[in-house]
């Protein structure tokens, strides 16, 4: 049965990203995977394009579905030199192959109307993601691996093949959410109008770094750092762990700590 994309349903998915966190001996694999798509953003940029989903969300889904793989369906990353096999089967369902990547994945985003999909925001985003993989996850009790996998959303239990589940399994691939997520932290991708890393962002470059003084926006800052999955005091001094904090999102330091000029 079809999930209704509700309001509670938006503020699971808001909840589940802002408190996403990445476990730090994984961050190498997923920036690794984060370069691998930047790398071939015009490929995407040039999909996007045609259907108005945005670029991220395709190179996302291409890893997912391909490991990045231009050889391979979209659909579910059988190869380009045939109609699909595994499901869904015998696409694209018009032309002849071998399939050009673009054609293919054209045809794969508009079986899924995702280029009729308005909401691209981060719980639109993640509402499709879910969709595009299934939502059979949801009567095993646990998060989905798709999305999560690479979190501390997600242990265990896995669908090792179509209808099958193993609830010991453990999923090897980075999650999508997970990917998403990191792109935000890195500022490649921002969905949505104002997200928890933006305002990060925004609220950062107006605090200064002191231990002692209270600040109002640092008071505000540590608690979107606390939404965004890492637990600070709010306090209103923005000392060194709350620096740290900005560091881990942002890359840099806050203004006025000295390890802002090593």
């Amino acid at each position: 049965m079809p999930l209704a994309f509700t309001l509670d349903l938006k503020r699971e998915y808001q909840h589940l990203f802002d408190h996403c966190d990445i476990p730090d001996e994984k961050y190498s694999v997923v920036d690794n995977c984060v370069r691998k798509i930047v790398a071939s953003k015009p490929r995407y940029e040039a999909v996007s394009t045609q259907t108005g989903i945005p670029w991220y969300f395709i190179g996302i889904i291409h890893m997912m579905e391909c490991s990045g793989d231009f050889t391979c369906h979209l659909h579910n990353g059988d190869p380009l030199t045939a109609r699909t096999v595994h499901v869904p089967k015998n696409c694209p369902a018009n032309g002849n192959p071998p399939f050009t990547w673009e054609d293919s994945a054209i045809d794969a985003l508009k079986m899924k109307s995702l280029d009729q999909w308005t909401d691209w925001s981060v719980p639109g985003i993640l509402f499709q993601f879910e969709r595009y993989n299934g939502f059979g996850y949801r009567s095993k009790n646990i998060k989905s691996p798709y999305l999560w996998s690479f979190s501390s959303h997600y242990k265990k239990g896995k669908f090792t093949s179509d209808g099958f589940f193993d609830p010991n399994a453990v999923s090897r691939q980075i999650g999508a959410a997970v990917l998403l997520r990191r792109m935000s932290e890195q500022q490649i991708a921002v969905a949505g109008e104002v997200d928890t890393i933006t305002r990060i962002r925004q609220t950062g470059e107006q605090v200064v770094f002191d231990p002692v003084v209270y600040d109002p926006l640092a008071k505000e800052l540590q608690q979107l750092l606390n939404i965004a999955g890492i637990h600070l005091r709010t306090d209103g001094k923005a000392g060194r762990l709350t620096s740290d904090a900005y560091h881990r999102i942002m890359g840099r330091y806050l203004r006025g700590d000295r390890r802002a000029d090593e």
